[in-house]
C-alpha cells in the first residue's frame, strides 16, 4: 500500500533541479518522516509516492472526543514530532525548514507512531500568491509572528508552530475555537491564563493527569510559543524538556498573540 500526492503548483526551479531536490529528499531516513518512495513527473502530471501511513492524521485524532488518546499516548507523540523536526533542522544533509507544522500534517502509522509529512515541499513548491498575506507559508493560527513582521526565517519558526501544535496535544482541542467563550477561545492566550493563575487542571477537564506533569508540558509550549524567536528553545532543547532530562525554567508572557489576532 502507498499513498499518492498530485502536486497543483509550480515548481519554484526547473525540472532537472527539481528532481534533484527530490532524490535529496528521497534519502533522506527518520523514523519520524514519512518515507518518499518515488515520483512522476510527466507533462501535468506530478505525483509524488509516499509510505501509507494506515492511522489519519493525528487532527483525525487529537480533535475527536470518542477516540480521545490517553496522556502518555499524547507525549509519546509529542516526542515522536520533536524527533522527526530535530532531523530536518540539524541532523539532515540540507537544513530543512518544514513551514507548515500542524496536525494535519503529522501522519500516525499502524503502530501509532507518528511522521511529519510535506516536509520537503515548502521549498519545492511556489508560495500559493492567493494567500492574503503573500510571502507568507503556513496556517493561521501555527504561523509564527516573524512570518507577518517581513523578518527573516529560520528554524525558530517551525519551533512556534511545534508550541502550538503541543498546546493542542495538551488540551484535545484546536488552537482557535471560536465557540468557546472570548477568553478560551485563543489557546496561547488561554493556557497561559491558566498557568499564570494556577489553574493548570482545567487545560485537562476530567482527564486524572497529575499536575505537575501537565505544568511541565505547558512550559515548554510556552517558550516554544514566544513572540521573540531568539528566546525559544532550539528543538533539541525542547526534546530534552519533553524527555525529562532537563529543568524548565519559569517562562515570561509570550509578550504578543499577533499571529493569532492578525
Amino acid at each position: 500500500m502507498v499513498a499518492v500526492k498530485r502536486l497543483e503548483k509550480e515548481f519554484t526551479q526547473g525540472e532537472r533541479e527539481f528532481q534533484t531536490e527530490l532524490k535529496t529528499i528521497g534519502k533522506m531516513y527518520h523514523r519520524n518522516l514519512v518515507r518518499l518512495l518515488g515520483y512522476c513527473l510527466d507533462g501535468a502530471h506530478k505525483l509524488l509516492v509516499f509510505e501509507y501511513m494506515s492511522n489519519g492524521s493525528l487532527a483525525d485524532i487529537l480533535f475527536n472526543q470518542q477516540k480521545r488518546l490517553s496522556w502518555e499516548e499524547r507525549m509519546e507523540i509529542a516526542r515522536d514530532i520533536s524527533r522527526g523536526i530535530l532531523y530536518l533542522h540539524q541532523e539532515c544533509e540540507t537544513q530543512i525548514v518544514h513551514c507548515d507544522i500542524k496536525p494535519q500534517n503529522i501522519l500516525m502509522d499502524e503502530k501509532w507512531c507518528a511522521k511529519i509529512s510535506d516536509f520537503g515541499l515548502a521549498k519545492l513548491l511556489k508560495q500559493d500568491q492567493t494567500n492574503t498575506y503573500s510571502g507568507i507559508r503556513g496556517t493561521k493560527g501555527y504561523v509564527a509572528p516573524e512570518w507577518y513582521l517581513k523578518q527573516a526565517i529560520t528554524v525558530k519558526a517551525d519551533v512556534y508552530s511545534f508550541g502550538v501544535m503541543l498546546l493542542e496535544i495538551i488540551c484535545c482541542r484546536k488552537c482557535v475555537d471560536w465557540s468557546r467563550s472570548e477568553d478560551e477561545a485563543i489557546l496561547e492566550e488561554w493556557v497561559y491564563d491558566c498557568y499564570s493563575s494556577r489553574k493548570i487542571g482545567s487545560l485537562v477537564g476530567d482527564e486524572m493527569v497529575e499536575e505537575r506533569k501537565v505544568e511541565r508540558m505547558v512550559k515548554i509550549g510556552i517558550w516554544c510559543v514566544q513572540y521573540d524567536p531568539s528566546l525559544r528553545p532550539t528543538m533539541k532543547k525542547v526534546l530534552l524538556m519533553l524527555e525529562g532530562t532537563v529543568e524548565i525554567p519559569i517562562p515570561p508572557s509570550p509578550s504578543s498573540f499577533l499571529s493569532s489576532t492578525i
